[in-house]
């Protein structure tokens, strides 16, 4: 595998940043554009990540307008806030319909249009002025984006004009129904951004991963969506691959991503991949970002910092159990090891004595051994199935519609709404058992979703639309879930900074429903490692200072150290 070099490459005009949260999309993107800036190139780099962290890369404030890096007349920086984008895009569409519609329908579709579709739809709104703005792609040589859009919104925005009648007739209560509302206007601008992506000449994809299972495929899959949109130029690029390990903490995490990529191999093979050498400092101020991409190296002597005292997993098992919770739900973004921390509760309060119904959407890996204790119980639901079955009860409605409409709604079924709901209507039967004492679940709803559901049932109560009614099971979901005194929902996350604000928001989220969510987990750390000599001192450091902040704002954080015989969530 080779390093990435932008001096050996071919770059198009366009070049699209994609990944999960926390690989280094962000750190890769801008080293990228100072590195074109100074081979004389005129560079945009915009970002559309919520979670991003462009203004502390380079040190300056920065607005959605392009505004000059101060030290590099050639690169000019843009930093969207999609969230507030969001607000204001759902303001515009609702706000018609105040005073004309009955207050339900309102309160309908204000949740309906508070999910990640529409900031994904708010923030493709906002950077398709730059793909169709001709001033900029002739004053620019390349245009930057740190987050590409997903082949979901790609697909709804492809579609005409379904969603307005199919809004008038629907009784399907899912996802983001009408995120599209406020779109029509502009349709032809989006429909030549989305064939300009399409344009190999002028569009590359750039998916991002670290060496780490989850994050490769997670590339694999955003990359056969796109590529049955027709988007087929791409790209992947491991960041951090760990070179010449000398400490035993970096000979371990070596040998796990070597054994990764050997795992990977096929798929690398088909696709054009390149990795970035892990550095021994933080990806933060220009002069770091110059030497991105080189091979000079200066270690960077970091000041050591004290780990503030924090929880254990045991103390957090011995919690639960004082505060006598029935339902523990395990939150978080995909990677985090939300799983495992969810195993790991059970393992614990199996052995309190305490009967378990561990109820997992991951049936490999499954490392506690069922057979050795009668205390848990493991039961695997398929996600693909619960969303085939919910798919097959949403479109047995549809007889009356045209096709457009049908397409229309099967696009909106792919939406990570839909997926939720439909996920949580099968487990809602677990959350009815009566058998065990604990039920521990290693995915929780967010508080989008939750809203969803009691907009949903309120809506059909209301107009008495019987055609699609909830079983019981899910209606006495809600109760369960939104009681504090039965429920505790436990976010995971990972001791970096976007992980850890993508979770606060997830906190935010809930905190709109009434759950007082107060239980945090830093997976897979580092930070209670021994000061090091080696590229991982300033990784340690850096750790140590997050899980810091988070104590400080937080009323329970519990750490559950790095251990190499668990399966590795993220690779440094």
């Amino acid at each position: 595998m080779q390093t990435f070099n932008p001096d050996a490459i071919s770059l198009t005009k366009y070049l699209f940043f994609t990944g999960k949260g926390g690989v280094g999309k962000t750190s890769i993107s801008s080293a990228l554009a100072v590195h074109l800036s100074e081979q004389g190139r005129r560079v945009a780099l915009v970002s559309t990540d919520p979670a991003s962290n462009l203004q502390d890369i380079f040190e300056m404030d920065l607005t959605s307008e392009l505004t000059q890096v101060p030290s590099l007349q050639n690169l000019y920086v843009a930093n969207f806030e999609p969230v507030e984008a969001a607000e204001k895009y759902k303001q515009s569409v609702i706000e018609p319909y105040i005073g004309v519609l009955p207050e339900f329908a309102i309160k309908n579709m204000e949740e309906q249009l508070s999910g990640s579709c529409t900031v994904e739809v708010a923030a493709f709104n906002e950077f398709t002025g730059f793909l169709a703005n001709k001033e900029y792609a002739e004053k620019f040589d390349h245009i930057i984006f740190d987050t590409a859009p997903t082949g979901h919104t790609l697909r709804m925005l492809e579609l005409p004009d379904a969603w307005y009648s199919f809004i008038e007739s629907s009784t399907h209560e899912a996802s983001c129904l009408g995120q599209l509302s406020g779109l029509s206007d502009n349709k032809q601008i989006y429909l030549d951004a989305v064939n300009k992506l399409k344009d190999a000449s002028l569009t590359t994809m750039m998916f991002v991963a670290r060496g780490d299972r989850h994050s490769i495929q997670e590339c694999r899959r955003a990359m056969d969506e796109l590529r049955d949109l027709e988007i087929t130029n791409d790209m992947v690029i491991i960041n951090g691959i760990i070179e010449n390990p000398t400490s035993e903490l970096a000979m371990q995490k070596a040998n796990k991503e070597q054994a990764v990529l050997k795992q990977f191999e096929t798929f690398l093979s088909q696709v054009s991949h390149y990795y970035v050498p892990m550095k021994q400092y933080n990806i933060f101020g220009i002069n770091a970002m110059k030497h991105l991409f080189t091979e000079d190296d200066v270690l960077n002597e970091n000041e050591s910092i004290t780990l503030k005292e924090c929880h254990t997993m045991d103390m957090l098992v011995d919690e639960l159990i004082k505060d006598d919770k029935r339902f523990i739900f395990t939150m978080g973004k995909g990677g985090v090891g939300k799983t495992t921390i969810a195993k790991i509760i059970a393992k614990r309060l199996a052995a309190h004595g305490k009967s378990v119904l561990l109820a997992t959407t991951d049936p490999a890996n499954v490392w506690y051994d069922t057979e050795s204790n009668d205390h848990v119980t493991v039961k695997y639901i398929d996600e693909v199935e619960a969303l085939h079955d919910y798919e097959a009860e949403v479109l047995a409605a549809t007889e009356h519609l045209s096709q457009d409409q049908i397409d229309y709604i099967k696009e909106d079924l792919r939406s990570p709404c839909t997926q939720e709901i439909a996920f949580f209507r099968a487990f809602s039967d677990f959350i009815a058992d009566k058998s065990h004492d604990i039920v521990v679940i290693d995915t929780a709803p967010t508080g989008h979703t939750l809203l969803l559901l009691d907009a949903s049932q309120s809506y059909h109560k209301e107009v008495e639309r019987n055609t699609n009614v909830l079983p019981s099971s899910v209606s006495s979901l809600l109760p369960s879930i939104t009681n504090n005194d039965l429920t505790e929902m436990v976010i995971v996350t990972l001791a970096e900074p976007t992980p850890i604000k993508e979770a606060e928001r997830l906190k935010a989220d809930l905190e709109r429903t009434g759950i007082n969510q107060r239980m945090w987990v830093v997976n897979n750390t580092i930070a209670t490692q021994a000061d090091t000599h080696d590229m991982f001192n300033s990784k340690i450091q850096e750790e140590r200072k997050q899980i810091n902040k988070l104590i400080a704002h937080q009323p329970f954080v519990a750490i559950q150290p790095y251990d190499v015989n668990i399966e590795e969530v993220s690779a440094l």
